[in-house]
Order: C-alpha cells, then structure tokens, then sequence
C-alpha cells in the first residue's frame, strides 16, 4: 500500500530527513514506539478539536478539521488494538520535546497564532507521514501493512493544514514562517534524545 502513495512532496517539503540513528532506536524499542504512536494520534485529535473550539468563524477549517480528528482518533483505535493483540500495556509517558519545541515558536497574536498553529500541525503530519514510510520497510509484516496504510491519510493532513494556512495569510507569509518553523524542526530531528519517542530526535551517545 505505501508504494501507491508518493511522498516527494512531504520529502522536499521537510528541511532534512528523520536520522537512521532514530530508525535503529525504533526497531530497538518497539513497544515504546506503538505506545507513543498512540499518544501522538490521540494528541492530533486533541489539536484538531480545540482549534474547531476555537475558531468558529472559518467554516472551512471547521469541516476540514474534524474529518481530520475523525481520522486521528480512528488511527489511534487501530494503534491499541495492535497492542492489545501483542500483549503490550499502555502505560503513561513523557511528552516528548518536539512538539512543544515547535509550538514555543507560535506567535501570540492573531491572526499570526492561527497561521502559525496551523503551520506546526502541517510540519508535525509531514514528519508523522515521513516517518512511517522510513519504518514500512523494516517492521515486521504487520506493522509494515499498518503503517504503509497511513500514509494516504497522513499526507492529507499535512496538505489540509497547509492550504488552511494559506488561505488565510498570503504566500509571503507563509513561506517566511515556514522556514523559521522548519529549521527549528530540522534542529529537534537531528539532535540528541535521552528518551526514544515517535518524534524524538537521535539516541544521545
């Protein structure tokens, strides 16, 4: 199913692909990684249903956006029951940084806090979407099948929230905070970790 789905676009859009180091950590900490697969889903969600709260008065971010949370909260029911069958609790974790490292750069005010919230789950669902097809080839049956199936889904995200943006700001504007966005993203994906996550940077030595 991944080789239907062509993520040139999510590739150039992105300012460095996800490390190998991180792959091998992956592969090393498989519960881990279907835990905070989870998490990251339910998190999605969750970001998608506050903006709908939030901004009441753009009906297209509202129909856009909780298609979107329908998606990530039946992802995240697929990511359980693939636990559930393997035997593999769900304990609580620690957020990883990545998140909140790229959300600290969102302006305050708006309309700025809406283009860049909405440039932050563009990049997030980039980097969700890259990472799956980097795994797809190196899990096992199952899991390769699972992630392989997401990534239709997951790059529409990413595009969703890139055209929302843009139809609220000009190009301009766009590109500029997407390159202040990005190489703070570049700086998360290639830096140190102490902690594996799904979006954590490469294992610290």
């Amino acid at each position: 199913m991944s080789k239907a789905v062509d993520i040139t676009p999510i590739r150039e859009f992105l300012s460095c692909a996800t490390p190998p180091a991180w792959v091998n950590w992956a592969l090393e900490n498989p519960a881990l990684m279907l835990v905070d697969h989870a998490n990251c889903e339910k998190k999605a969600a969750s970001t998608a249903l506050n903006l709908m709260y939030r901004y009441t008065d753009h009906p297209v971010l509202l129909n856009k956006l909780s298609r979107l949370a329908r998606e990530e909260l039946r992802h995240f029911e697929q990511v359980i029951a693939i636990m559930g069958k393997r035997g593999i609790d769900y304990p609580q974790l620690s957020a990883a940084r990545y998140a909140g490292g790229l959300r600290d750069q969102v302006r305050k005010q708006e309309p700025g806090r809406l283009v860049d919230t909405l440039l932050v789950g563009a990049i997030i669902e980039a980097r969700s979407c890259e990472r799956f097809a980097c795994l797809v080839p190196v899990l096992d049956e199952e899991l390769g099948a699972f992630y392989g199936s997401l990534l239709k889904s997951e790059s529409r995200h990413f595009m969703d929230y890139l055209k929302l943006a843009r139809q609220i700001s000009s190009e301009e504007e766009v590109g500029e905070r997407l390159q202040v966005l990005l190489e703070v993203e570049r700086e998360l994906i290639e830096s140190p970790d102490t902690e594996f996550r799904f979006h954590s940077g490469v294992p610290a030595a």
